[in-house]
């Protein structure tokens, strides 16, 4: 078959196609054929005939069926795929074909995975109503922090940090993406002395607190940390899902630890920062529901990282919408946040949702205490409807996190 053969623009998608929507900008060829050669190389076609082809594959070639400027429309019959088996998946609708010399720019936009494929993953244990019935909060967005700076502190000193946070009014705190199991800070060390923090701030405050350890290593130690957290009373693990690869995931989630897992999407913008090439979040927060993560950062619309509110809320619908019968999963907003950006987070994200600040929290003048207080603050005056300044006159700790950061 010709790359053209693979365009049929009268075809229409059968229930159980997977479906991939593609920005496509061919180089020196027609956008047809182009559109064509990325439908032959992600399924059962190559670049000329072949005399090893058969009559019966017929029936498993994906199908280009619309064409609209530089985005294209394909559908691949689920036979060509192993069910369960993301990495079978990308290599073939996110793998080569992101490497034809006819094509200058291609980028997977979003993928529609059908039933068939979606019932063979485990999607979330816990999801949005689990975290929400084990920290006890539901009408309000989760407040979370990490542990700054990232990399350097002591066990002594993170565990210090971490309880003043969870005491100033903090749900979760987190290791951030690169802490790992270094000699200054040990990974059993710091889950031992960590969640002895937890503990007293939870009897100090009376409220469910949680401790998201850095699991991300080689996949056999990853399992053996995830079973030390559960082993001493931890309720959450964190995993860089990008760096440790969807594989690696996937066999974290099929041991049903009773843990939370919250995935950090650290080298995602190798991904998705190109809007003309690559993979879009949107399609990397649908493939990690569908293994099973329970919380995920996607963006924020606000403070320092880069996408727009319209993709934001394209990522959070991916987590929270209907998707068979998947656990919705908490999207976190994470990146520059700080007590004056809070009613903006609301209103973008509504109440389903983890506020994780770091400099916002621990860069305030008073401490990590009070940035705890602040943002926690930021969060019921916004939930009360009453502006922040109005709040603030009676609250010390959000007046001066006002007074610093909207300087920002």
């Amino acid at each position: 078959m010709r790359y053209i053969d693979f365009v049929d623009l009268s075809y229409q998608p059968k229930e159980n196609d997977l479906i991939c929507d593609f920005y496509v900008e061919p180089f020196k060829t027609d956008l047809k054929v182009v559109a064509g050669a990325v439908a032959a190389e992600s399924s059962i076609g190559t670049w000329t005939e072949l005399t090893t082809t058969k009559p019966y594959m017929e029936k498993l070639h994906a199908t280009v069926f619309e064409v609209n400027d530089g985005n294209i429309r394909v559908a691949y019959p689920i036979e060509l795929f192993e069910k369960s088996n993301m990495p079978n998946i990308l290599s073939s609708v996110a793998g080569n074909v992101f490497g034809l010399g006819a094509l200058d720019n291609l980028r997977l936009n979003d993928i529609h995975f059908p039933t068939g494929i979606i019932a063979s993953f485990k999607g979330p244990r816990f999801g949005i109503d689990g975290i929400r019935k084990m920290l006890k909060a539901t009408m309000r967005p989760l407040v979370g922090t990490i542990v700054k700076p990232k990399l350097g502190l002591s066990t002594a000193d993170h565990a210090r940090i971490a309880y003043e946070a969870w005491v100033g009014g903090c749900d979760l705190v987190k290791d951030d993406e690169n802490l790992s199991n270094q000699r200054f800070n040990p990974f059993k060390e710091r889950v031992v002395k960590t969640l002895e923090s937890r503990d007293q701030a939870e009897q100090e405050t009376g409220e469910k607190k949680v401790y998201l350890a850095n699991v991300t290593s080689e996949t056999d130690e990853m399992l053996k940390r995830a079973q030390f957290i559960q082993d001493h009373g931890g309720r959450y693990l964190m995993v860089d899902i990008l760096t440790c690869g969807f594989s690696a995931l996937q066999t974290l989630r099929n041991q049903d630890f009773k843990l939370v897992i919250h995935a950090h999407r650290a080298g995602h913008a190798a991904y998705t920062r190109n809007t003309k090439h690559g993979i879009s979040m949107l399609v990397l927060a649908k493939i990690s529901r569908l293994i099973g993560v329970d919380q995920l950062h996607v963006g924020t619309a606000v403070g320092k990282m880069s996408e727009p509110k319209e993709e934001v809320l394209q990522n959070c619908e991916a987590l929270r919408g209907q998707m068979e019968k998947l656990r919705p999963v908490l999207p976190v907003a994470s990146g520059g946040l700080h007590p004056a950006l809070v009613p903006s987070l609301i209103d973008i994200f509504g109440k389903d949702f983890v506020i994780q600040a770091g400099g916002g929290i621990h860069g305030h003048v008073d401490g990590t205490q009070s940035g705890a207080r602040a943002m926690r603050q930021a969060v019921d005056a916004k939930n009360g409807g009453v502006p922040l300044k109005e709040y603030a006159r009676d609250h010390r700790e959000l007046r001066i996190a006002l007074e610093v950061w909207r300087r920002t």
